[in-house]
């Protein structure tokens, strides 16, 4: 089946963008029903719709009746009548359905036996039918039906056949029928009774709602909300009727109900009228589903009946409401069916799945619950069923409310998956309003535990040059990404002199098992003697060079900042011979642990070296200090050592003193 779009009734962008604000969530979608409909209606046209729990019902102008499942797909066929089907009728169980025709007869076909076709002639155009609700498990097979003679036939079977009880006539042509329990509410020109087949009385009355047009022109419309409530669309008016149980009071004081063969008690506890012509009506929870029929201005100021002889080809589309009990609309849908141009308000019909409302709480359906709607045209079938939770994400996104979107997820709304859905809709909002950094602090919540989707962020906020702000935000662990996208992020930082404080601390709080540091290395190595070798840099540079198993180089580096920690690094992974070229470093980090080192080592750097190192460094530190330092434990450990130097010494010793 393909989904269609509904029209909220505003033509042109400028419009709907001045409205969005206002515009009022859709509480329905709607799809055409395909399968066997498209071929079945090219070279026909539907007349009515019965829908039971496992099937549907359509009929046709040729006097055919089609049995299909939910995808519109035949199942089986009837050629039941010689006219139009005006009207059908399932059993509560789904194995029957009646049907009525303009050719005056009633016909009742078995679904899933081999019974034999009832057929009755009434001799008169037949215009509603109902079968009784129990038909198959009752041995009675009753059914009411009327039409243009203006009687209401209670048909059942006796000990010789079927045989017809005239339950009401005298008041115009039956125009509609329904039967739920024991009670079978009809319409004729005069308005709508009520009876109720276990006390054999008719219990109520309800008169035409004055100023509505004349039945043929405009079809009077009945469905049974439930047991008690009947709603009635009358031309462009709504009555609800409540049938209640009386009450008696007992001996003890407490009150009894009264079974059903003793309602008798009518209240119309809604009524309002409408701006268009109702050509259907259904229950939609504690609200209604009206199909609307909307004549042109033109029609509306000649009168509906000129419209219909005159009009022809000029009709608008037909219109699905959403309506309340005190009429507030809550959603209006336009729905562009097939040949609508065409189509007069007695076209359309309106038809919804059974269920009994009991799963429907808060504004939602327990999940398959949910009702359909079957909206018919002659040429089409549109089946509207209410928007699950999906639907009111997907609408929330539509119009930019990312955040009301996400709280819906959160809230445990729909499958989990959607979350993921919602988390990439909402990132790429933010990501097209360059709002990076509300976007990176996000991706935690919105990514979760999803290491491609992780990834994918990742390399797309590189491709925008916006990866350090997503960085600090990045999961080591749980998940765990590919090392490539750990080196990237590590990279973006390296590259830019900004972020070298946050390369740094970045390399010292990531697990070093999740990386190479040999790409960074080699993006850091080019900025070696630039002007952005920042210090930070250098120290990141130790740090990965640690990492990779390069202690001479992460000495050096470490020496040139003056790291206070060096010499224990250096007897950590046994650096002395790297000692020989940072005397000077060595020194101005702490002379009194640089001097014991250089004396143990001087196999590996000899006192020359030392001297010469301290010599040339005369502007960068007090080398007469720290050479007086050095030569006077050189001369204490072994005064041959340091003979060469002994003058030297001397010098240094009367200038202290």
């Amino acid at each position: 089946m393909t989904p269609i779009p509904s029209e909220n009734g505003v033509d042109g962008d400028d419009e709907r963008e001045e409205d969005d604000e206002k515009e009022e969530e859709p509480r329905l979608k709607y799809q055409r029903m395909g399968g066997s409909i498209p071929n079945l209606l090219s070279s026909d046209a539907a007349s009515c719709i019965a829908v039971a729990e496992r099937m549907i019902s359509l009929g046709t102008v040729d006097g055919t009746i089609h049995i299909l499942d939910f995808l519109g797909n035949q199942v089986k066929q009837f050629v039941a009548h010689t006219a139009a089907v005006n009207d059908l009728s399932f059993d509560v169980e789904g194995e029957y359905i009646g049907s009525c025709s303009e050719d005056g007869t009633v016909v009742i076909n078995s679904l899933f036996t081999d019974e034999k076709v009832l057929k009755f002639e009434y001799h008169r155009p037949m215009k509603a039918i109902a079968l009784d609700p129990g038909y198959s498990r009752k041995t009675s097979k009753r059914y009411v039906a009327g039409g243009l003679a203006g009687q209401l036939c209670f048909n059942s079977k006796k000990w010789l056949g079927y045989r017809d009880q005239v339950l009401h006539s005298g008041e115009g042509p039956i125009h509609a029928v329904k039967w739920r329990t024991s009670l079978i509410a009809w319409a004729n020109d005069v308005g709508v009774k009520v009876y109720d087949v276990a006390t054999d009385q008719i219990i109520t009355f309800i008169e035409r709602p004055r100023g509505s047009l004349h039945p043929e022109l405009l079809l009077p419309h009945l469905v049974w909300q439930d047991d008690t409530l009947l709603v009635i669309g009358w031309g462009t008016f709504v009555k609800i009727a409540s049938i209640r149980a009386n009450e008696k009071k007992g001996a003890n004081g407490t009150y009894r109900h009264v079974p059903m063969s003793s309602l008798n008690q009518v209240d119309i506890v809604a009524s309002f009228q409408t701006t268009y012509y109702i050509s259907g009506i259904a229950p939609f929870g504690d609200s209604l589903v009206v199909l609307a029929y909307i004549p042109v201005e033109e029609d509306e100021e000649k009168g509906f009946s000129t419209a219909m002889s005159s009009r022809q080809g000029n009709a608008q589309r037909p219109e699905v409401h959403v309506v309340t009990w005190n009429s507030d609309e809550l959603a209006t849908d336009t729905l562009p069916v097939h040949r609508f141009e065409q189509c007069k308000a007695k076209d359309y019909s309106l038809a919804h799945a059974p269920f009994s409302g009991s799963s429907y709480a808060g504004g939602q359906w327990a999940a398959g619950d949910e009702p359909l709607y079957y909206v018919v045209s002659p040429k089409d079938v549109v089946i509207a069923k209410p928007r699950d939770t999906e639907d009111h994400i997907a609408w929330l996104l539509e119009h930019g409310w990312h955040e009301k979107a996400l709280e819906a997820v959160e809230a445990g709304q729909g499958r989990s998956e959607l979350i993921d859905e919602v988390g990439s809709s909402y990132l790429d909002h933010l990501i097209v309003e360059r709002k990076y950094g509300e976007a990176a602090s996000l991706c935690p919540k919105l990514l979760r535990g999803s290491a491609p989707a992780w990834e994918r962020w990742v390399f797309h906020f590189a491709h925008l040059r916006q990866l350090p702000v997503l960085i600090p935000y990045m999961p080591t662990e749980n998940p765990r990404l590919r090392d490539t996208a750990y080196e990237a992020a590590l990279v973006a930082l390296a590259t830019n002199m900004s972020f070298h404080k946050d390369l740094l601390s970045t390399v010292k709080s990531w697990p070093p098992v999740i990386y190479s540091a040999l790409p960074v290395i080699s993006a850091i190595d080019s900025q070696l003697n630039t002007y952005s070798m920042t210090d930070a840099l250098k120290e990141a540079l130790a740090e990965l060079y640690v990492i990779n198993g390069q202690y001479e180089k992460a000495f050096s580096l470490y020496a040139d900042l003056m790291k206070p920690d060096i010499f224990d690094f250096i007897e950590k992974h046994d650096l002395h011979d790297a000692i020989r070229e940072k005397v000077v470093q060595l020194m101005m980090l702490d002379c009194k642990c640089a001097v014991p080192l250089l004396i143990q080592n001087k196999d590996l750097i000899s006192p020359p070296d030392v001297v010469s190192q301290l010599l040339n460094a005369s502007n960068k530190c007090d080398s007469k200090y720290f050479l007086h330092l050095y030569l006077h434990a050189l001369f204490e450990a072994n005064p041959h050592a340091g003979k060469d130097f002994h003058d030297m010494q001397s010098d240094r010793a009367v200038c202290r003193l």
